[in-house]
């Protein structure tokens, strides 16, 4: 169903006809989970109410708990009862233990914005579909963006090879069944039940923006920044007031910039106000909200922005309230008639649901919303840039989400109706121009629903505009395609590549660039730069035809410069490893001028971290954001170079166990003297040494390595070093030539007294000298095995042993049945370091045979 058509309401209807008794609703925040309770209530729905939340005392107007038990006994013997959850109580698995303790099936689950609970089969929100998990007799899924899935998509990938997913296709036996009824955005605003639309675009041309940008600031400095916010701070106020619009919801994605933007536009309102006060209003009422701020704060200031009056009692004429990521799926923002973006970002979903907060009416209230985008034109960029200009992506995508839910209006737009040449057509003259019956056209200009449809606040040329809705939003792959593709293969043929800056045009005619490489005229000024990387966004989305990429690729086209990173800095680290035998290079390691030892020691993070996910996910906890963690395919790609490459000890270690290997292969003996043999700048005898003297800060496995595989066996107390006195004598025994004055006074020495056959001397009064090494107290934590002191336990990990892949030998497992495992690390196919797989290790491949 359309975004703000009233999905809540059909639930409840639905749940009456079916006759449930028993129904579970489903929300994705504790912001909807409250304001649906509201709405089933008012729709008439009755008997008693539960949620499963955190929300507690005034955050919410019935009974909620997080309790297992306490939701199982609030719902023991009631036929009728309505419980609201949110996903969040699927991924913690409360919901399925209650089942598991006796909570009865549910005779209806609502699953409300569905779309969440598509996607990979195995994640926890997907549990929602099994019915032996969850039991009920129906479900109902309702979302207003439906998203098909298949096992090629971006996200599945993260899966493993053949992981089913959720797709929400019109499939009787797929996990969201037939589509029992759809509603279209176009549908409903005929009907009535959703208010009619118009997308405003402001074009803002800022001179202190675009010196700042022409002075070559950073984009994100804090210069650009705050001009930045300043533009489109005046551009917010001045469109309200020319469009007329009361209530405006403004969506950004960083939280400093909406409470900056908030907090200045009272003083941006004053001063437009003192120059026109026919015009601008006086006063308005701005605050910001964001995932931080508690429940009860974001419902007063949504009172506040629908009744149009301030905390203090003063009505405003205007409301402006920022937000974000909070106020996206089904939040009901009564009485907004606009919405504006400081950031047109987010996926296709994100943007419906946020034209939605503008789309929601009451029955007879007859509004029209507006949706604001604000085109920040850059130094030299005019209105006539629509085809190439980076500022109108924004629209462009905004046009495109709309496409996707209102195909009907947009596509109008695209019908060229005037030559090219005519100029000074305002979108909002077209209003005023005459036209037939039925909507037709009348001389140059668009189409009545496309006239209402897009207002500029500058003139647009009709045939330019249906240019840019046809190359940009219809089909943005279409356009001077030709004209791409020769320029690349010049740009390629001149500098042997396509990593083009996305900043970087055809140089002029006149430019000596162009005189000197060969530009020809007709590229002159074509934006490169822009075309392959929208050439790359329209391969990465699945939506370039096979032809053209190969025409790309035959270009030597990059699709990724993360991946062209990843490959020369993994082909740098191939020929590291060819030389030295291994891939547990140094930090200061280099080859070929790649500083393979820092490449190596971030992809060791990345690799740690998504190991770290991988058993989180394993353990039904929070995941958070997979971003800088590894692929497996990645990992799989250096574990065949060095199945040892990430150890769960420090590297310098693995690396020294690995050349004393190697050195015995060669059928010498163990070097046990430091200066005797020296590998890669490794002294051997030293290391051995070492680790025959510190055996007992060693782990398990590293002990069972050393021993097993090496020969190498702990020093006796004997064979130790003698442990120096503590410091205190040390330093009693020095003579201190400090002039006497410096020198500190000392105690005077108290007489010896005699005790039997034993002279003993009392110890001056103040703090006890330190502890020799053999005199401190020892603790053994319950999380540590005495066979691996100094070692925290982590069960099913196991660690390769050796160098290269084509000689790894993997170590066992060393466990007790009252500790956690080994050791922690990076989860691998091969039996790698650190796996998160548990599979036993075979001692005897390690032992010499007879």
């Amino acid at each position: 169903m359309a975004t703000g058509s009233g999905k809540s309401l059909v639930a409840v209807r639905s749940a009456e006809e079916l006759h449930a008794g028993r129904v579970l609703v489903l929300v994705p925040s504790l912001d909807l989970l409250a304001q649906t309770e509201t709405a089933w209530r008012e729709g008439g729905r009755r008997g008693p109410m539960i949620g499963v939340s955190s929300l507690r005392g005034e955050e919410a107007s019935f009974p909620n708990t997080t309790d297992v038990d306490e939701l199982v006994e609030w719902t023991r013997g009631l036929d009728k009862v309505t419980v609201y959850a949110t996903y969040a109580s699927l991924g913690l698995g409360t919901l399925e233990r209650a089942h598991a303790r006796g909570l009865p099936g549910w005779d209806l689950i609502v699953v409300d914005e569905a779309h969440r609970v598509s996607g990979r089969i195995g994640k926890p929100w997907a549990v929602v579909h099994d019915n032996q998990k969850i039991p009920s007799l129906r479900r109902l899924y309702m979302t207003a963006t439906p998203r098909l899935w298949q096992l090629g998509d971006e996200e599945s990938q993260t899966g493993a090879p053949g992981e089913l997913v959720a797709s929400m296709d019109d499939d009787l036996e797929g996990p969201f069944g037939s589509r029992a009824f759809t509603l279209t955005l176009s549908e409903a605003i005929d009907r009535g039940i959703c208010a009619p639309y118009q997308v405003v675009c402001v074009d803002v041309t800022d001179i202190a923006l675009q010196a700042a940008q022409l002075l070559g600031a950073e984009g994100r400095s804090t210069e650009v920044r705050g001009a930045r916010l300043a533009a489109l701070q005046t551009a917010l106020v001045k469109a309200s007031s020319e469009e007329n619009f009361r209530r405006t919801l403004v969506f950004h994605h960083v939280v400093k910039e909406a409470e900056a933007f908030a907090a200045g536009l009272t003083d941006v309102a004053a001063k437009l106000h003192a120059n026109d006060p026919e015009l601008y209003p006086k006063t308005i009422w701005a605050n910001w909200l964001c995932g931080d701020h508690k429940p009860l704060h974001r419902r007063r200031l949504l009172r506040e922005f629908a009744a149009g009056i301030a905390t203090d009692g003063t009505v405003v004429e205007k409301c402006y309230l920022s937000s974000v990521k909070v106020l996206g799926e089904g939040v009901d923002t009564k009485n907004c008639d606009s919405v504006y973006w400081a950031d047109v970002r987010g996926s296709m979903p994100d943007l419906v649901q946020a034209v939605g907060r503008a789309l929601r009416m009451q029955p007879g209230e007859g509004k029209m919303a507006s949706l604001v985008v604000p085109v920040l034109l850059g130094p030299g960029e005019t209105a006539d840039n629509m085809l190439t200009s980076r500022a109108f992506g924004g629209l462009a995508r905004l046009l495109e989400a709309l496409r996707a839910h209102d195909a009907r209006v947009v596509e109008a737009l695209a019908q060229q109706q005037a030559p090219s040449h005519v100029r000074g057509v305002q979108s909002r003259s077209w209003s005023q121009e005459d036209d037939t019956a039925g909507g037709s056209r009348t001389g140059p200009g668009l189409s009545v629903p496309a006239r209402e449809l897009l207002k500029f606040s500058t003139p647009r040329d009709p045939a330019a505009l249906a240019a840019f809705i046809n190359l940009r939003v219809l089909n943005p792959e279409h356009e001077h395609w030709r004209r791409g593709v020769e320029a690349a293969a010049l740009y390629a043929r001149e500098h042997g590549d396509l990593k083009v800056p996305f900043t970087y045009r055809v140089p002029a005619a006149d430019d000596q660039e162009a005189k000197d490489t060969g530009w020809p005229a007709s590229l002159a000024g074509f934006p490169l730069g822009q075309w392959t990387a929208d050439a790359r966004r329209l391969y990465a989305r699945g939506e370039m035809d096979e032809d053209r990429v190969e025409q790309l690729e035959k270009l030597g086209m990059i699709w990724s410069h993360y991946d062209v990173a990843w490959e020369e800095g993994l082909s740098a680290a191939r020929g590291w490893a060819a030389e030295h035998g291994h891939l547990l290079a140094p930090l200061d390691a280099t080859f070929q001028g790649a500083k393979v030892g820092i490449w190596l020691k971030n992809a060791r993070a990345a690799a740690r971290k998504a190991a770290e996910i991988e058993q989180r996910r394993a353990e039904g906890l929070p995941v958070g954001s997979s971003a800088g963690a590894m692929p497996d395919e990645r990992r799989e790609q250096l574990e065949d170079i060095d199945a040892s490459w990430c150890p769960a000890w420090p590297v310098s270690w693995q690396r020294c166990f690995h050349l004393v290997r190697t050195h015995l292969n060669t059928g010498a003996a163990l070097p046990t003297t430091p200066g005797e043999i020296l590998r890669q700048g490794e002294d051997l005898g030293r290391w051995v040494q070492t680790v025959r003297h510190g055996w007992e800060q060693l782990t398990g496995v590293q002990q069972w390595m050393s021993e097993q595989v090496l020969g190498i066996t702990p020093a006796s107390e004997d064979e130790k070093p003698p442990r120096p006195p503590y410091a205190g004598r040390q330093m009693g025994r020095q003579p201190d030539r400090r002039p006497a004055v410096l020198r500190p006074r000392r105690p005077p020495q108290r007489p010896a007294q005699a005790h039997g056959d034993r002279t003993h001397r009392r110890r001056p009064e103040g703090p006890a000298p330190p502890r020799s090494m053999d005199q401190q107290p020892t603790q053994q934590s319950r999380h540590t095995d005495p066979r691996t002191s100094g070692t925290t336990l982590h069960n099913r990990h196991a660690v390769v042993v050796s160098g290269t892949a084509d000689t790894a030998r993997r170590a066992p497992q060393v466990r007790t049945s009252e500790t956690p495992p080994l050791v922690s690390g990076v989860s691998a196919r091969r039996q790698a370091a650190c796996t998160l797989r548990s599979r036993r290790f075979d001692r005897a491949q390690y032992e010499e045979p007879g």
